[in-house]
């Protein structure tokens, strides 16, 4: 039994990625740690936040694998403490977001136990391009009709 893609009909082509995307999205693990928020800092920029309090710098890594934005931490426990009560365990975590294309990380600052990610949408600029019409040798013209413009 083949599954009904929303992306199947002969009209889309080549957005089998964003189904792809979908799917790794809908994969996501349930698990709510750490918080984040998603905030428009501007016309085409996005600003990821996570709170990870107690994480230093070194134990964070913010990694780009296949249009996934990764974050991870891991904390170790320093064996010369010795706690009486321990209600703050050391813990590792990783959170994954599914980038669009044209999406690019700006970079990324901790402060305050936040996790700041700042992300920015590249503006692609609109493109009319003639496609040349090839016929077999001396059938006709091989010019393309109209010109390259941009503006749309």
């Amino acid at each position: 039994m083949s599954r009904l893609s929303l992306f199947s009909s002969p009209l889309l082509l080549g957005f089998d990625q964003f189904e792809r995307a979908l799917d790794r999205v809908s994969k996501a693990t349930a698990d709510g740690y750490p918080p984040y928020n998603v905030e428009q800092i501007g016309e085409n920029a996005i600003r990821l936040t996570l709170a990870v309090a107690g994480f230093k710098p070194e134990e964070l890594s913010v990694q780009i694998e296949d249009n996934q934005l990764v974050v991870r931490g891991k904390q170790t426990d320093e064996a010369d403490r010795v706690y009486l009560h321990r209600g703050i365990a050391a813990r590792q975590f990783q959170r994954s977001f599914v980038l669009a294309d044209g999406i690019e990380v700006v970079g990324a600052a901790l402060d305050n136990g936040l996790l700041n990610i700042d992300l920015r949408r590249r503006v692609a600029e609109g493109l009319v391009r003639a496609i040349e019409i090839k016929t077999p040798a001396g059938n006709g013209s091989k010019k393309p009709v109209g010109g390259e413009r941009s503006g749309l």
